[in-house]
């Protein structure tokens, strides 16, 4: 295992891969949540995640709240990386920073990913009528965090761990909840879009909405699940993953040829 820069963790580099996967946690995560999902995909696929400050080896940089600030940040970071056909993958506050991030990059006229996935959140333009949380007063905000049942118990009843935690789950939930969609181009790469079946946070027809914002080809998959889905699903999602990753090349090389 191998950090290649701090906005990076590479669980088994792969210098001769053909294809990056890159992954963008959801809130409250930090890359070494992702670390087992390597041993899924092909060997032809290297797996990076995003590391974002202010959490585990970068926990002393300052928390970054704001989208924007995020992005154009991030984005310079990961140029040296783009050398390669790449895709993202982000789940819940993952998946719009993935998005985001597509549009930045476009604006800055470098690579872009040949795929986007998404999942677990409601499609960007999508306005929600949730309250805030970010800002609650600790004892409900801890209430909250129960509600979407990924953070362990043992993890919450923690008073040291979650000292280290609260800071980043708020700051998290405040670049999701203060996040303003505004009208752009639409994306030219095929979006594919999961969710769970259960998820109180997103419904199906926000997670359909996804395809309004591709020119090309739009899939979503339905999980067994809560927001979380992924945990019980990682195996089936990222073969899912890679099998729409293949396709995307070969209609890509259909379409050069």
């Amino acid at each position: 295992m191998k950090t290649i820069n701090p906005w990076l963790f590479i669980p088994q580099p792969n210098p001769q891969a053909k294809f990056r996967l890159f992954c963008f946690p959801y809130a409250g995560a930090n890359a070494f949540n992702f670390r087992s999902w390597a041993k899924y995909l092909p060997k032809d696929i290297e797996f990076c995640i995003v590391q974002l400050p202010g959490r585990a080896n970068r926990s002393k940089e300052p928390l970054l709240k704001d989208i924007r600030s995020l992005v154009k940040t991030l984005a310079p970071a990961l140029l040296s990386h783009l050398d390669r056909p790449f895709a993202f993958f982000g789940h819940s506050m993952g998946a719009l920073i993935a998005f985001e991030l597509t549009r930045q990059l476009r604006r800055l006229q470098v690579p872009l990913p040949i795929h986007l996935f998404v999942s677990g959140r409601r499609a960007p333009q999508m306005p929600s009528f949730q309250p805030h949380v970010h800002s609650l007063p600790t004892p409900l905000f801890l209430e909250k965090i129960r509600r979407y049942s990924g953070t362990p118990e043992v993890i919450l009843q923690n008073q040291e761990l979650m000292d280290l935690l609260l800071p980043v789950l708020r700051a998290d939930l405040q670049i999701n909840e203060t996040y303003t969609y505004k009208n752009d181009f639409l994306l030219d790469c095929p979006i594919s879009a999961f969710g769970g079946l259960q998820d109180p946070e997103v419904s199906l027809e926000e997670m359909t909405a996804w395809s309004h914002l591709t020119s090309n080809t739009f899939n979503l998959r339905m999980y067994d699940g809560h927001h979380f889905f992924i945990q019980e699903h990682t195996c089936e999602l990222l073969k899912i993953v890679s099998q729409d990753l293949m396709s995307t090349v070969r209609a890509s090389e259909s379409i050069a040829a």
